[in-house]
């Protein structure tokens, strides 16, 4: 065997023994380097070699499962020997492709570990990430302090910077954390109702985590947290190591050039719709334009300038963060569709695709772009974007850097810890949400504690909480502009006159006017629909006026006019389809849906407007457990759940496979639970893991068909 694979065998090796993980084919094109020098070499380079099919040659993905894949998987593929360099590739021709088309195509030093794509943009990827990751000593303790640890629960802090550390020492020695909760990024405090001495509770929402397995016990079957690395030094002490990601913005850095008066400007549309005009370019964020979000849930609150649609079908790049509706919305993109149906679509490798329902909403967009997490992606010479993912949500939610001219806008959108906390400073601008109130919990909750004065202070207090937690984020990376956006909706339709009444959000002048309280540096902007910021008048001189122009006086800034009939009758003709004139379709959806072995039993009752059971709907039990439909719930303990939903909209999400997303969020149902427990793998796969297909109703017609003959 030639040295140079005898070295890639030896480092492979060394790889494949650190995961158990059962390799996956993903179908791109990948190329690892292992010669010394660092650079792009195909993985055989003598055309008078003959390749061949190894099983266990494996490389790193680079997506963020970081888990091993095979190079090749089928043992009939043997790559073609050309008089170039080449490899094999897993598109649908199976043709060998070579690693260099032109001379002109010079791979890109990235890491040491990349590869060519063969897409249209031709631009160098990353193979993984983590060859960049770093091990930085977070908190040292001396021989002394290691004595003094007891058994249990210890907090620590890092008095050089004040971070905040949680060792756990146990029989098999110690495990350590940072004293953040994954959920929203709250302190842990010692759990006095733990007489284990393992536990520790989060001071924001009561979340448990057992620091013995670092995992979370309330809710149940929810996060791991993330463990520190507990070094013991030869003196007896003691250091916490984190393996730090990169930060990927700095990749290419590039030095800030001056910005003429009109250059950059950034105009709010609504919602979280912005328009950057980028140069020449035009950049539009998540177009929520016209129609409904989460059902029937949400609307507008804001009117769009009148050429809002025009914009948007004018746009050069369009970046959609995430899956949600407010987000993606298919009555806008269906304009898109039908007026510029090539519009470049850009959005995050996300486990869910962000576009998963696209084929069964018949709209037809011809050029959404999939891209990478935290590579940048090169528009022009002055231009280029990175999307990054979301540290609590990666399956799903993304935010963005849009870099001009070495002037970069962070937009974070609504993820809960975007790139895991890591984002950068001093940003240009920075956006980010704001208001609150985007789940049904607790306003359709009822039963139990859940009286509306709880209601009403548990929301008062969760809305300060965030309303200081974004000030104090803004303050702690100190943009120079920053803008509260991404909260502008309403709960507009008469039926749930009582969530708007109670789901209370936070406003853009009181966050703004939290973080003018806490510093001096930033400015502040609290856009209205069709507002525009000169981003380089505003560098230049924080204080000029002429910097923001708000839309004029006569222009209509709120809706009063929503077309609701239109869209609550669109899923109300869900209700009369064939299915459902079948009970059986409730076994085959719940199979189709593929959750069980879990302890839980479900009771779906079928109401009207008001949440009141209809007399020809449905009222059924789901005992998750076996995945099987009682009649009276069983005589084992479990836990259990009651939901009443509104029928149009629980038969659309049935017919169509949606995700409950819109039940949920979209304030549809009515929530009691016994005990009162958040059951997060159950909603978890309901909300984001139910499968990318639908339910074959037509099978399951045919199959009743059958059954009746």
């Amino acid at each position: 065997m030639l040295p140079a694979l005898k070295y890639a065998f030896s480092l492979l090796r060394c790889l494949v023994k650190k995961t158990l993980q059962t390799p996956k084919v993903i179908n791109q094109l990948y190329f690892i380097s292992f010669r010394k020098d660092s650079l792009c070499y195909p993985l055989y380079t003598k055309t008078s070699q003959t390749p061949k099919v190894i099983n266990q040659l494996c490389f790193i993905s680079f997506r963020k499962d970081s888990l091993y894949y095979p190079l090749y998987t089928k043992t009939s593929q043997t790559p073609k020997v050309i008089n170039q360099l080449y490899f094999i590739s897993f598109r649908k021709d199976s043709l060998c492709y070579p690693l260099h088309t032109k001379t002109s195509q010079t791979p890109k030093v990235i890491n040491q570990l990349y590869f060519i794509s063969f897409r249209k943009d031709s631009l160098c990827y990353p193979l993984h990430t983590k060859t960049s990751q770093t091990a930085k000593v977070v908190l040292s303790l001396d021989a002394g302090a290691v004595s003094l640890l007891k058994d249990g629960v210890n907090f620590k802090k890092n008095p050089k910077d004040g971070k905040c550390y949680i060792i756990y020492k146990g029989t098999g020695g110690f495990k350590a954390c940072r004293n953040q909760c994954k959920h929203q990024g709250g302190l842990f405090i010692k759990d006095i109702e733990d007489l284990g001495g393992r536990t520790v509770k989060c001071t924001k929402h009561n979340w448990k985590l057992n620091l013995s397995t670092m995992k979370y016990v309330n809710p149940p079957d929810s996060f791991l947290q993330d463990e520190l690395e507990v070094e013991i030094l030869d003196d007896g002490g003691l250091c916490l190591v984190e393996l730090s990601p990169p930060d990927p913005w700095l990749a290419d850095p590039r030095e800030p050039l001056e910005l003429k008066e009109g250059e950059v400007k950034v105009t709010y549309l609504t919602h979280a719709c912005m328009e950057l005009q980028l140069g020449q370019r035009r950049f539009m964020f998540d177009p929520w334009l016209k129609g409904p979000a989460f059902a029937r849930g949400w609307w507008l609150l804001h009117e769009p300038p009148a050429d809002a649609l025009d914009r948007l079908c004018a746009a050069d790049l369009i970046y959609i963060s995430h899956m949600h509706s407010d987000h993606l919305s298919y009555p806008t993109l269906k304009v898109l569709s039908e007026r510029r149906p090539d519009a470049p679509i850009y959005v995050g490798d996300t486990s869910r695709p962000v576009f998963w329902y696209l084929e069964q909403s018949k709209v037809k967009l011809t050029n959404i772009n999939v891209v990478p997490f935290g590579v940048w992606q090169n528009v022009d010479e002055h231009l280029r974007f990175m999307i990054m993912m979301d540290g609590v949500h990666p399956e799903m939610d993304t935010c963005i850097i849009v870099e001009y001219k070495g002037h970069m806008i962070l937009n974070t959108v609504d993820c809960t810890r975007p790139n895991g906390g890591r984002l950068p400073q001093n940003v240009d601008l920075m956006m980010s949400d704001f208001a609150g109130g985007a789940s049904g919990f607790p306003m359709t909750f009822y039963g139990g504690k859940y009286s509306d004065s709880w209601k009403a202070n548990f929301i008062k207090n969760e809305r300060k909480k965030l309303l200081n937690y974004k000030a104090q984020l803004v303050k702690s990376l100190q943009p120079k502009i920053y803008c509260p956006f991404a909260g502008y909706f309403v709960e507009a339709h008469p039926s749930d006159s009582y969530i708007k009444e109670t789901n209370v959000k936070n406003g853009a002048d009181a966050l703004n006017a939290q973080i003018n309280n806490l510093t001096s540096d930033i400015k502040t902007w609290t856009p209205k629909p069709g507002a525009v910021l000169d981003l380089g008048l505003a560098l230049t001189d924080p204080t000029n006026s002429e910097a923001i122009t708000n839309p004029p006086a006569s222009a209509k800034l709120y809706k009063d006019s929503w077309d609701f009939d239109l869209y609550v009758d669109e899923l109300n003709r869900a209700i009369s389809c064939e299915i459902f004139k079948h009970p059986n379709w409730i076994q085959f959806y719940y199979t189709w849906a593929g959750f069980q072995n879990y302890n839980l039993v479900v009771r779906m009752i079928e109401t009207d407007d008001n949440f009141e059971p209809l007399l020809d709907g449905y009222d059924y039990l789901v005992d998750f457990l076996d995945l099987s439909f009682p009649t009276t719930r069983p005589d084992r303990e479990h836990s259990y759940l009651e939901l009443k939903n509104r029928v149009g909209v629980m038969r659309h999400v049935v017919m169509h496979g949606g995700l409950w997303d819109d039940l949920y969020i979209g304030f549809q149902n009515r929530i009691s639970r016994d005990p009162d427990i958040y059951h997060h793998k159950f909603w978890n796969h309901f909300q984001t893991e139910l499968p990318c297909c639908g339910p074959d109703w037509d099978k399951f017609l045919r199959s009743v068909m059958i059954c009746g003959s």
